[in-house]
């Protein structure tokens, strides 16, 4: 490592001299502004007749990053925003200021060319330049070409350096701006509105979770970052808001691992005059028009997996999956303390106080999760877990909620939102008995949503995206960090 080090200072020492040379002669090595007029994609477009052997009159201007250096600079690579376009200087024909040009020049910088487009006699679309102009003198050196960048922790760090040295990595990045934008224009095409709603909260909830908490120092009061927008929306509705949706940063102080950030891209969405049956379709609905999008098909591989993202998906009863996975039936489970002895027969830790709903959830959790491959609608969960979502129409101990699985990963969340203000202030109070008693991802209590029920809310189904799950499913990545520009990192 340290070898490198001395390395890259020497490197970056002997660029400095050769731009202390440049501005010496009167050549700013980081100009205003250079406009090209061609890109590598619209070359290979336009000349993918021209025969091999051939030059043209046709004069252009291209810009890009050098990646290669071949014949003391007779033959450079630069890459632009779509790809490589091969540059050709006449050795022999080139003035004292192309020469000093060539000299100063390293891997890294980043030119501008203008001169005639020919091909080579092997074949090569190349442009064959009249004039170099320097665009920016890179003063640190690239990875070293033919291991490219491996390090984990310089890939997150330093992203830029990443998507230099490999480009699957902005192609993820590109696919996740057409993920985003195709599953915004579902939502917009279906008369859902979008809309924005706080980061900072001065109340937590919306979400079992635990959060950041800041200071507003001008009215002196702590404030929380987000873990889900929830509330608000559901505000909007009882306005008379149709339908919405927010797509946007959710805050969680919680572990960091191949599925979990810090901070992370969420997507709710309500709509009134749906219940969770509804919010089945549209999920379905969603993930295949994000498929689409980017891989033109509703069929992806991961770790070796065929998966079929085409709905509709199976909708499996949480309690049936635990049945199925452990030969348990909790819905013949009466008291708290026969589902806590289940959870210890089973090998499945779970907190002296827990009730039933808590613990089968736990035993989903720990036994059913890893089966669930295929897409999945995991439905009706316990009613304990679940304080937002209305009860069950036939089992009093259940809620109208699902959760879909893909690849074992949830991907989505979804009520038969609560909408009776008595009911949801109790449950509200049973989040405050959890969170004096330690558990500190408990809900608040929100006196001014349930005054907002109080105003009448129409029957409403909510839904809940993870997008940088979707996005590491539609990508075949195996981790957030990889779908994420700049994941959160410890302090070097």
């Amino acid at each position: 490592m340290q070898d490198t080090q001395n390395q890259g200072h020497e490197q970056r020492r002997v660029r400095l001299n050769k731009l202390n040379e440049m501005e010496s002669r009167g050549i700013n090595a980081y100009p205003q502004i250079y406009r090209p007029d061609a890109t590598a994609e619209s070359l290979a477009n336009r000349y993918k007749e021209l025969p091999n052997d051939t030059q043209t009159a046709d004069v252009v201007s291209v810009a890009g990053r050098i990646r290669a250096i071949r014949n003391s600079g007779m033959f450079m690579d630069i890459y632009d925003a779509t790809g490589k376009v091969q540059i050709y200087t006449s050795l022999e024909q080139a003035d004292e200021k192309t020469k000093f040009m060539l000299s100063s020049i390293d891997i890294g910088d980043i030119i501008g060319v203008t001169g005639t487009v020919r091909r080579t006699k092997r074949g090569e679309l190349s442009v064959a330049s009249q004039t170099l102009t320097m665009l920016a003198k890179a003063l640190l050196p690239l990875p070293e070409k033919f291991h490219g960048l491996t390090d984990t922790d310089t890939k997150y760090r330093q992203r830029y350096l990443d998507m230099i040295m490999n480009p699957e990595t902005t192609k993820t990045l590109v696919n996740r701006s057409k993920i985003i934008t195709a599953v915004r224009q579902l939502l917009l095409s279906q008369g859902l509105l979008e809309v924005e709603t706080p980061l900072l909260h001065v109340i937590k909830g919306g979400a079992t979770a635990k959060p950041f908490v800041t200071h507003h120092n001008a009215l002196d009061m702590d404030l929380f970052l987000r873990v889900a927008p929830e509330l608000y929306l559901k505000r909007l509705i009882v306005g008379g808001m149709l339908g919405v949706f927010e797509i946007g940063r959710n805050f969680r102080n919680e572990g960091i691992d191949t599925r979990h950030n810090p901070e992370f891209t969420m997507m709710e969405i309500y709509r009134q005059y749906n219940d969770y049956t509804d919010m089945m379709t549209l999920f379905e609905q969603i993930v295949e028009a994000a498929a689409l999008a980017v891989n033109g098909t509703t069929q992806v591989e991961i770790d070796g997996k065929q998966i079929e993202l085409k709905g509709p998906y199976p909708r499996r009863p949480m309690a049936d999956l635990v049945k199925e996975y452990t030969g348990v039936d909790f819905m013949a489970i009466e008291t708290d303390e026969e589902a806590r002895r289940v959870c210890r027969d089973l090998n499945v830790e779970v907190a002296d106080t827990a009730d039933w709903g808590h613990c089968m959830a736990a035993v989903f959790e720990e036994k059913c999760e890893s089966h669930l491959i295929q897409p999945v609608h995991v439905i009706d969960h316990p009613k304990s877990i679940s304080p937002l979502t209305k009860q069950h129409r036939v089992h009093p101990r259940l809620v109208e909620r699902f959760e879909t699985f893909i690849n074992t990963w949830e991907m989505g969340n979804a009520y038969t939102e609560l909408t009776n203000p008595i009911d949801q202030r109790a449950r509200f109070e049973e989040q405050v008995k959890a969170r004096e008693a330690g558990d500190d991802e408990a809900d608040m209590m929100d006196d001014d949503f349930i005054t907002a029920l109080e105003h009448g809310m129409p029957p409403t189904g909510g839904l809940g995206v993870g997008l940088d799950r979707l996005i590491m499913i539609l990508t075949s990545n195996p981790s957030i960090r990889d779908v994420i520009a700049f994941p959160t990192m410890r302090k070097k």
